[in-house]
């Protein structure tokens, strides 16, 4: 295997058949030993956590593709934390995907003055952002994407549904355990010019609440992993 890139969270790996390992770390994202998925650096480690969240993306992968939604996921092992993707390549430098079910966090901050935290977006609303910690991840349009020469309108309306189609299978399933999904982060790519669901579907990439209040992200996985 040839090293491809070194992430925060991930190691990426090369294989001769032409597709690419994911491996999953124990490293987390955080500031001062506390874990905070929002943060750009890692600030902590906590032992097992690589093979917990990959057990739960492949749990929503497996899901996905039993709904005929087709992603980067290959296969897994879950002992080894790896899991085999397919080769996809990123839009522009980056680009994260938010949908949200409710308001709350950097939407209140930017939309406070017309919309109260805890206030139900019905049908879900889409934002995208550009990965770019130096400028703070800033928001971009589809029209801006396309203006950009990252995306055409036809990929983004493909990525648009498809997110809304995963987050309320993501919520559904959640919903059985008694959880509600208010918001969740995905990352798309495009593989043969087929825009498709790359990356993780983990816990620190959702913001879900129990009975009024926020779950930890690492509690969620423990929740999640021993339905």
């Amino acid at each position: 295997m040839k090293k491809i890139y070194e992430g925060k969270t991930k190691n990426v790996y090369g294989l001769e058949n032409g597709n690419v390992l994911l491996k999953f770390k124990d490293d987390c994202t955080g500031k001062d030993g506390v874990f905070d998925p929002g943060e750009n650096s890692v600030g902590l480690t906590i032992e097992g956590i690589g093979k917990a969240n990959l057990q739960t993306s492949v749990y929503y992968f497996e899901l996905l593709k039993q709904a005929g939604i087709k992603t980067h996921y290959v296969s897994a092992n879950i002992e080894e934390a790896t899991m085999e993707v397919l080769p996809a390549t990123v839009f522009g430098h980056g680009l994260e995907v938010i949908c949200r079910l409710v308001a709350t966090g950097s939407f209140i901050r930017r939309y406070g003055e017309y919309i109260k935290n805890g206030t139900p977006l019905e049908g879900g609303y889409v934002e995208c952002t550009f990965k770019n910690d130096a400028l703070g991840d800033p928001l971009v349009t589809s029209e801006g994407l396309a203006a950009l020469g990252v995306m055409t309108p036809e990929m983004f309306a493909s990525m648009k549904e498809q997110t809304l189609k995963i987050t309320k299978i993501v919520a559904d399933d959640l919903k059985t355990l008694g959880l509600d999904l208010w918001d969740i982060k995905f990352e798309f790519g495009y593989n043969n010019n087929e825009v498709i669901l790359i990356d993780e579907i983990a816990s620190g990439n959702m913001r879900v609440y129990k009975d009024g209040k926020i779950v930890d992200p690492v509690e969620l996985t423990k929740i999640i992993n021993n339905r």
